[in-house]
C-alpha cells in the first residue's frame, strides 16, 4: 500500500503543529530485534512523534523483550504504566471473544480486506468498549505479515504436522488453529524460541518471514513450509489508565502519527519477503510450497470451536471481507 496524498498532508500538518502543552515519555516495548520490520516501524514512529510534538513527546524504544514478555507488558499498561506494546486481537479475547475471529486461520489472504474491518463501525464499537475496560488501541493498521512454518522436518500436508511441537504465542486463537490442523501447539515467549529449538523442546515455529529470519531461527530449523495460514494484522496498545492522564491533543497526535507508522509497516511487509526467502535458501533452508487446500479444509473446524461468539459472526465477517 502507498501513503496517500491525504496521509502525507496529515503528516505535514502534524509536523507544523505548535508546541504541545505537555511533555510526555512513552515506552514502546516489543519482542522483535533491532533491524526487524517492527523495529524499523517503531523508529519511524518515534521520528514522526518527535517532529509532530516539536520534541515534547518522546518514544523510548525497548526491542528484544527488554521489558519482559508480551503479556507482562500488556498487564503493566493496564496498570497505568506509560508503555505501549504490540499485540494481536487474539490477546484481547478475554475482553471481547468476538475479536478472536479476526485471527482465524485462512480467514482471508487480503490485508486490505482485513484493514477495512478494522475501520468498520463494528470494530469501532469494539474499540470503544475496550477503552471502557482499560485497553487503549493506538495503532490498528499495522501489518505484521503472513505467518509461515519453520520446522526441523518438511511439512507438505496436514498429516506431516502430527507429533510436531510448534511454538505459538500464548493466545487461544493460534493454539486452537495449530491443533485443528494437526500440530501440537507449545506456547512460549518469542525470546525463548531459539534455545527451545536448539535443545529440542520444540520442533518448529510459526511466524512471518521477517520475524523467523530476524530471530535467526533458520539456524536451528532448516525446513520452511509456506502454509500462509494467518494474515497477521496487529495492534499497538496501552492502558487507558495512562492515556487518560494525557492532554487530548497528545493522544490525537499519537494516533495520527501511529497511523502513518502503520502505513509504513504495510510498505515494509510487501518489500521484504522475497529477499528473505532468497537469503534463507542460500543458508541451506529447504523451502516447500504445499497445496493449501487440505490445510484450509482442516482449518474450517476452527470456526465451530467458539460457542461464546455472537451468532452468525463468521458469516458477518466474511460478508464484510467480500465488500
Amino acid at each position: 500500500m502507498k501513503i496517500t496524498a491525504l496521509a502525507l498532508t496529515t503528516a505535514l500538518a502534524l509536523a507544523a503543529q505548535p508546541l504541545l502543552a505537555q511533555e510526555v515519555t512513552v515506552k514502546v516495548a516489543y519482542e522483535n530485534n533491532p533491524g526487524e520490520p517492527a523495529d524499523l516501524v517503531m523508529n519511524r514512529w518515534a521520528e514522526l512523534v518527535d517532529k509532530a510534538s516539536d520534541g515534547e513527546v518522546k518514544l523510548e524504544l525497548y526491542p528484544s523483550s527488554q521489558l519482559g514478555a508480551k503479556q507482562d507488558v500488556i498487564e503493566q499498561g493496564l496498570m497505568g504504566v506509560n508503555v505501549i506494546t504490540i499485540a494481536d486481537v487474539a490477546f484481547l479475547t478475554d475482553y471481547d471473544p468476538d475479536l478472536g475471529i479476526l485471527f482465524g486461520p485462512y480467514l482471508t489472504d487480503s490485508p486490505e480486506a482485513l484493514f477495512r474491518i478494522y475501520e468498520s463501525d463494528w470494530f469501532k464499537q469494539k474499540e470503544a468498549e475496550l477503552r471502557e475496560k482499560g485497553v487503549h488501541i493506538v495503532i490498528s493498521n499495522y501489518l505484521y505479515g503472513t505467518r509461515q512454518l519453520l520446522a526441523n522436518r518438511k511439512v507438505e500436508k496436514p498429516a506431516d504436522l502430527e507429533g510436531l511441537k510448534i511454538r505459538v504465542p500464548n493466545n487461544p486463537m493460534q493454539i486452537r488453529a495449530i491443533e485443528v490442523m494437526g500440530g501440537t501447539p507449545t506456547p512460549m515467549p518469542l525470546g525463548d524460541v531459539y534455545p527451545a529449538l536448539t535443545q529440542g523442546v520444540i520442533d518448529g515455529v510459526e511466524n512471518p518471514l521477517p520475524v523467523l529470519y530476524g530471530q535467526k531461527l533458520h539456524e536451528q530449523a532448516k525446513h520452511l513450509s509456506m502454509i500462509g495460514y494467518l494474515t497477521n494484522t496487529s495492534l499497538w496498545l496501552g492502558g487507558e489508565a495512562f492515556f487518560s492522564t494525557l492532554d487530548p491533543e497528545v493522544v490525537e497526535m499519537l494516533h495520527e502519527t501511529g497511523y502513518q507508522a502503520g502505513l509504513y509497516s504495510q510498505e515494509l511487509a510487501a518489500a521484504t519477503d522475497q529477499k528473505i526467502l532468497e537469503d534463507m535458501k542460500a543458508q541451506g533452508v529447504e523451502i516447500t510450497y504445499p497445496d493449501l487446500a487440505p490445510f484450509k479444509e482442516k482449518a474450517m473446524a476452527f470456526y465451530d470451536m467458539f460457542p461464546e461468539w455472537s451468532d452468525g459472526l463468521y458469516q458477518q465477517i466474511q460478508a464484510q471481507l467480500a465488500q
